[in-house]
């Protein structure tokens, strides 16, 4: 067993051992073999950075033997530049989920602390997955315990929120699965992804390929206007879901693109790029408007992180390193901060159990050293520079004043919205007199969630100040990629 399966099996094997420990006195135990599993998921990640060789696009840490021999499907794992600081950040963001989560949660612990640990490990598989079905599988399975933790662990409207979630992903994953039959049939009875890379497809194969991958792509993303039941979910969700939600799960879909849409259709990819582009602008400038009118803290964090997403996928589909790379660096960089803002969300929830804005007001008089850390978080979520939130954006941009001026120009409108909606929201709660007696009895962040947040604010100056660990991974991934899309599949 390699480190790739180590970061896969190691929470979901914890996971299963907290389901079998099902008694209330047990709770306790629960919390700490939680701690254990999601500590030691993240720390057989590490050898992935330590040992990965920068200078070659090729996949590391493979791993195959046969998982189904009649169908020739395999357990085929492999890791480059484009999906390393997805796993390590999958780890990451897990440990964050169990320590918040270690008081809040007082019922079904086993089970809460469980499902994190095995969605954990689903999420990993499908960003080291290079067989087309296993990757199917890791992608669909993620669904069963995120739609748990919504259904049992969340809000009034929790039931609604979940079915809504799980029939949009499930119903947008339906075409890519026959696009994996057909990519199966025509490549010889193959689920090898390197192989499906290299068929001949002709141009009307590429486009229905390409708008199947778009169906489960684009509703995980979301991109508009199929992103409807994102805000939704995150106003039901749990804290922990909702921070696992925006940080990782939205980033499958992103992620698909680059393993499937670009490299198996490029043809297509080029020239359906417009649309892409155009529905990415309407995601950053028009979700940046509905954002900007949000009463509920959740929800405008929720509308928020579509218009972040914009940032990637137009990234992806202007067709230049910087584009593609900030795409990525913004995908890590977002899985940071919009963490940070749901689980500053859910300290005050857990306080005042009201997410509205209208409710708080005058927070930074009772909870100083708590507002200092919101502050930065609003801070990245503005794209401040000197934050995690700042260079993938600056990249795109960038990247998408060299391919048109007026594209570029209409993305950087986001960094004005952005900031508009971000410092409403903040003054509306953290700033002025107090607003209430609520606010007034209000008693500042303890140890354990002074921590977590530390953390995470570690994460998001650290990537802000000095990425270039970041991008150093993934230049020569990126450049290959380009180099493979830039060639035509016709055959």
């Amino acid at each position: 067993m390699g480190f790739l399966s180590l970061s896969i099996w190691t929470p979901i094997v914890f996971g299963a051992v907290l389901l079998a420990l099902g008694r209330e006195d047990q709770v306790r135990a629960v919390r700490w073999i939680a701690l254990l599993g999601a500590v030691l998921g993240l720390l057989v990640t590490l050898p992935l950075y330590l040992r990965f060789d920068t200078s070659t696009a090729a996949m590391q840490f493979g791993e195959m033997s046969s998982w189904i021999g009649r169908f020739n499907v395999n357990y085929h794992l492999g890791v480059d530049g484009i999906s390393l600081w997805f796993v390590l950040l999958t780890a990451f963001i897990n440990v964050i989920v169990v320590i918040a989560g270690w008081e809040v949660i007082k019922t079904r612990v086993n089970q809460y602390m469980g499902a994190f640990l095995i969605l954990s490990g689903l999420m990993i598989g499908v960003f080291c997955a290079l067989d087309g079905m296993l990757f199917y599988v890791f992608f669909e399975a993620t669904l069963i315990p995120m739609y748990l933790i919504i259904g049992v662990w969340g809000g009034p409207n929790k039931i609604y929120a979940s079915f809504k979630f799980f029939l949009y992903t499930l119903l947008g994953s339906l075409l890519m699965l026959v696009a994996l039959i057909y990519l199966y049939v025509q490549s010889g009875n193959s689920f090898d992804l390197a192989v499906w890379y290299k068929l001949p497809l002709g141009s009307t194969a590429q486009t229905l390929l390409f708008f199947a991958f778009l169906s489960a792509f684009a509703v995980k993303v979301p991109m508009w206007p199929v992103h409807t039941w994102l805000p939704d979910v995150h106003v039901e969700a749990p804290t922990g879901g909702s921070a696992v939600l925006a940080a990782i799960m939205l980033k499958l879909g992103a992620y698909g693109f680059l393993r499937f849409s670009l490299p198996i259709a490029p043809d297509a990819s080029h020239h359906w790029a417009g649309l892409m582009v155009g529905l990415s602008l309407v995601a950053v400038v028009y979700v940046g408007l509905v954002t900007l009118v949000q009463k509920d803290m959740k929800k405008l964090v929720a509308y928020s992180s579509v218009a972040h997403m914009g940032f990637v996928t137009l990234g992806f589909f202007i067709f230049n390193d910087l584009g593609i790379s900030g795409g990525i660096v913004q995908m890590i960089s977002h899985g940071f901060v919009s963490a940070a803002m749901f689980l500053a969300i859910g300290v005050l929830y857990d306080r005042m159990h009201s997410r509205e804005i209208a409710d708080y007001g005058g927070v930074v008089n009772t909870m100083p050293r708590f507002t200092a850390f919101a502050m930065l978080f609003v801070m990245a979520n503005c794209g401040l520079p000197g934050t995690a939130g700042f260079v993938g954006e600056w990249m795109v941009i960038l990247g998408a004043v060299k391919v048109n001026f007026w594209v570029g120009m209409a993305a950087a409108s986001a960094l004005i919205f952005g900031a508009a909606y971000s410092l409403w929201m903040f003054k509306r709660v953290y700033l002025g007199p107090v607003a209430n007696d609520h606010v007034k009895h209000l008693l500042d962040i303890n140890k354990r969630e002074f921590f977590f947040l530390a953390l995470l604010a570690v994460a998001v100056l650290y990537m802000g100040i000095y990425p270039k660990p970041f991008t150093d991974v993934m230049d020569v991934s990126v450049a290959e990629l380009l180099k493979h899309v830039a060639q035509s599949k016709l055959p």
